[in-house]
């Protein structure tokens, strides 16, 4: 397959600014032996580095500004006027900066009268032309560049010290900020840029511009309606400065066709001019930088690191040939994700020094299984596909990366980066995707696996190393790789599901969403497509006049918060609401499951162990956590979900778990002693929060409220989601969070103290010392810190929660072996584990199943389990 070339641009301009005051406190330590001040020069090379290493690129631009004027200061005079003076001890390294880049092997440029970005905007449409192929990487320390995300291109702007980068997608920024990159134009349009100084719109800021762009779609819709808009002085203003808007908005815009003079091939990457630039390293005191080169020259023994190793491999074809040692590592290859259904294409075994590779899996029977392998659970189910029973590895790199780092993935190629200095080539690149996937011919194939044992061996130390540093390793071997196993048996058990029920449920959801259409209808006056959000809208707010919020370029929003507050007073757009809860059900869970039952009769989901940030399990194909049971139309789905013969399904679920996990890290007296006492903790909430007397004067809204903090707080819920959820005002909801930390007081002393433990170290971590990394904690701007702050707040106590589910799965598992049952784990839905129970051993495994969760761990407060039976998940739920 073709792969694509990777582009690199960089705003050279921007990027060693950020260089220079991030070593700015230790600017004094950085002067080279001629007297220059170097902590610019050594702070970009860094970050170089760091780029080149993670991105691989095989074209690299960087560009600079040419001056203070441009295009730009001729539309508007005072355009970056605001600027203050460049330091004298920044700017004589910037000549010393490009002379690096040049001795780096890297392309730079600059053009008079445009910006770097101009530059970069132009050679990112030049990439993007239809006979050429690129991803490309812009980073940046200015957010302007935004706008040029798309489907190839990711923008990337430092945030902190040198090596810290927030990744830019067009998915990202319409998660974050709910708006397309030509939008982000108009965001600035209308806010104004403080550094570039330009005003925009008189006291609109970023809050205000978004609403306006979530409401209108664009600067020129907005103009369009402005007489509409309310009388406010938000309208006088933007009234008054909409030349100010419009001329703010092309100040905004990146020039994409600026006169250039270089193309794509005057950025390719040849590697560095390694004795001019260990020459420079000589005349900058950069010993390091130095040394490091010279490691690389000897390792590799040429002119310049080599980026991919390849190793020698042995093909092992017959069993007599088969050498294992036993810190040794495995690894099964296949094509596809879901390893129920593909099949094994080759594997291999060996250590740093030895390879060996095959395809015959017969000499699979044969095998003494090393210690170390990447995914136990995936090599346990296809291994028993093929008849042979892995005993439990001592080391999975998968999973020792995944507790190390919940930011980046776990591949192998991620692994080699991260441990082992060396670029693997991802198994895209080698085996494509989609309808490309295809198995590549032998040489390629063996050198990819033996590459892949290579970078496990390597990496071994350095990740056990991390791991004892965190104090994560008994995580790593008494947690996480026994679960594995457990993860495994349950995998290849399934669940049992009858067809015919889904059929039946199929039916019934066609005929009530053909009654449902007809009364739609009849209550519209009229028949249109209820699927398409532009005729529902156009029915609902146009035709109906029902009064509308949002309304975006393509037509009113028609998103299930705005209904729902509609559904109230309408009984169209309850209908409508039912409509969609019943088609969802229909789509997903009836047609979704049926294509997914094996030839057992059976559901094989696969449980993904390492991809929540609080260490959480997910399921996929199907996603058997997800069927919905608030809704009976998703709850009937339970009904296809049955146990084996003489058999029934025992439910059991913790009760409360993560509000029991809160009052013992947080050692409130109250919550504990409500827990001790099997008080109803939301009665006992309310009675404290609501100063009620006794238990029996509570009533359901109070006990509704208490239930909405209770479950709040642990998520750092604010006033105002308090407030939407229980639809009260802003005011009211303050009032009772307030009221509840004064009842409460250790709780509120465990949350600040969590928010001030995760800003110093960036992280926090659960009671068995799972971490979830905070790269936005400190962040500057209000909402994203905030959101990181609530995320702080939650991944200790809904991660803990989770820990004491694996350990209890770990040890109950362990007990049914041990006491030689015959029930078995089939399924883990959040805080709920489903069992199939042969019938004459439900009263024993009742016992042991409540005794085993219950005393998973010892908390100052009790565990609780709900348990419940029946012939169908339905029923035991």
């Amino acid at each position: 397959m073709e792969n694509k070339n990777k582009l690199l641009l960089i705003d050279g301009s921007s990027v060693a600014f950020r260089a220079f005051f991030a070593l700015y406190q230790q600017i004094d330590r950085f002067i080279a032996p001629s007297g220059l001040h170097t902590n610019a020069i050594y702070g970009f090379h860094l970050m170089l580095t760091n780029l080149m290493e993670r991105i691989q690129p095989t074209h690299v631009l960087i560009a600079f500004d040419a001056g203070k004027t441009t295009f730009r200061t001729a539309m508007f005079e005072d355009y970056k006027g605001g600027r203050s003076k460049t330091p004298d001890e920044f700017r004589e390294q910037i000549p010393f900066i490009k002379e690096m880049i040049d001795k780096l092997g890297l392309a730079h440029y600059q053009l008079v009268d445009y910006e770097a970005d101009d530059i970069i905007g132009t050679l990112d449409k030049m990439a993007e032309a239809p006979d050429v192929s690129f991803d490309v990487t812009i980073v940046t320390g200015d957010k302007d560049m935004i706008q040029l995300v798309d489907g190839n291109t990711t923008v990337e702007i430092s945030k902190k010290g040198v090596a810290e980068f927030e990744a830019w997608t067009p998915e990202y920024l319409k998660d974050k900020m709910g708006l397309t990159p030509t939008q982000f134009i108009d965001l600035k349009a209308l806010m104004g840029d403080a550094s570039d100084n330009y005003p925009g719109v008189t006291k609109v800021g970023e809050k205000t511009a978004l609403n306006l762009l979530h409401e209108w779609g664009s600067l020129e819709q907005l103009y369009d309606h402005v007489d509409e808009l309310k009388k406010s002085k938000m309208k006088e203003h933007l009234i008054a400065d909409r030349k100010m808007a419009f001329l703010s908005q092309k100040l905004a815009t990146i020039n994409v066709s600026s006169p250039i003079e270089i193309g794509l091939e005057d950025t390719i990457y040849r590697g560095p001019k390694v004795e001019e630039l260990l020459a420079f390293y000589d005349e900058m005191g950069f010993a390091q930088f130095k040394q490091k080169l010279g490691g690389q020259l000897e390792k590799s023994g040429d002119d310049h690191p080599v980026a991919v190793k390849k190793v020698a491999y042995q093909v092992v074809v017959s069993a007599d040939e088969i050498k294992v040692k036993p810190d040794d590592f495995f690894y099964l290859e296949i094509l596809g994700g879901n390893y129920h259904k593909e099949e094994v294409i080759g594997f291999a075994w060996g250590n740093e020094n030895e390879h060996f590779v095959s395809k015959n899996l017969s000499l699979l029977t044969a095998f003494d299984f090393p210690e170390n392998t990447y995914d136990f659970k995936k090599n346990r189910v296809l291994l028993n596909r093929l008849g042979i029973k892995l005993p439990l590895a001592k080391f999975d790199a998968m999973l020792a990366k995944y507790l190390i780092s919940t930011t980046e993935d776990n591949r192998i190629s991620t692994i080699s980066k991260l441990y082992a200095d060396a670029s693997l080539k991802s198994d895209e690149e080698i085996y494509g995707k989609g309808a490309k996937l295809a198995v590549p011919d032998d040489a390629e194939l063996f050198g990819t696996l033996a590459q892949k044992i290579h970078t496990l061996a390597v990496s071994k130390e350095k990740m056990i190393a991390a791991l004892e540093e965190n104090e994560q390793l008994s995580l790593l071997t008494a947690m996480e790789l026994p679960l594995s196993e457990v993860l495994a048996k349950m995998e290849i058990t399934g669940i049992a599901v009858n067809k015919a029920t889904l059929e039946t449920i199929g039916r019934e959801n066609e005929t009530r969403l053909s009654a449902l259409t007809e009364e739609i209808y009849a209550l519209a006056g009229e028949e249109f497509n209820i699927n398409s959000p532009k005729q529902l809208g156009v029915i609902l707010f146009e035709k109906l006049n029902l009064p509308h919020g949002k309304k975006t370029k393509t037509g009113y929003s028609t998103a299930v918060d705005v209904l729902e507050n509609l559904a109230v007073t309408s009984d169209v757009v309850a209908k409508i609401l039912e409509y969609r809860q019943v088609s969802k059900v229909q789509s997903t869970y009836v047609k979704g499951l049926i294509p997914q039952i094996a030839s057992d009769g059976k559901i094989h989901t696969r449980y993904v162990q390492d991809l929540t940030q609080t260490g959480r399990l997910s399921s996929v194909e199907p996603n058997l956590q997800n069927i919905p049971v608030r809704l009976n139309e998703g709850r009937k789905i339970r009904k296809a979900f049955i146990p084996s013969e003489h058999a029934t399904l025992l439910s059991s679920d913790y009760s409360q778990v993560e509000l029991r996990v809160l009052a013992h890290v947080a050692k409130d007296p109250n919550l504990i002693a409500a827990f001790k006492a099997d008080a109803d903790i939301h009665t006992s909430t309310a009675m404290r929060v609501f100063n009620i007397a006794s238990a029996n004067e509570v009533s359901a809204n109070d006990r509704r409220q208490a239930k909405a903090v209770n479950f709040g707080i642990s998520y750092g819920e604010t006033e105002y989601g308090l407030a939407k959820r229980l639809g009260i005002p802003n005011k009211e909801a303050a009032e009772i969070i307030s009221t509840y930390f004064e009842r409460y007081p250790e709780v509120a002393h465990y949350i600040e103290n969590t928010k001030r433990e995760a800003k110093d170290k960036g992280y926090v971590s659960t009671m068995f010392n799972r971490r979830r990394k905070l790269l936005d904690i400190n962040s500057r701007n209000f909402n994203i810190r905030n959101a990181a702050e609530r995320q702080a707040i939650n991944a200790p106590i809904q991660g803990s929660a989770g820990d004491i589910l694996k350990i209890a799965m770990i040890n109950l598992d362990r007990a049914l072996e041990t006491q030689h049952l015959n029930a078995k784990l089939l399924l883990q839905v959040h805080d709920e584990i489903i069992l199939d129970v042969p019938n004459d051993e439900l009263d024993q495994v009742k016992a042991l199943v409540r005794e085993t969760m219950e005393q998973a761990v010892e908390l100052t407060v009790p565990l609780k389990v709900d348990e419940n039976i029946g012939a169908t998940w339905y029923e035991a739920k």
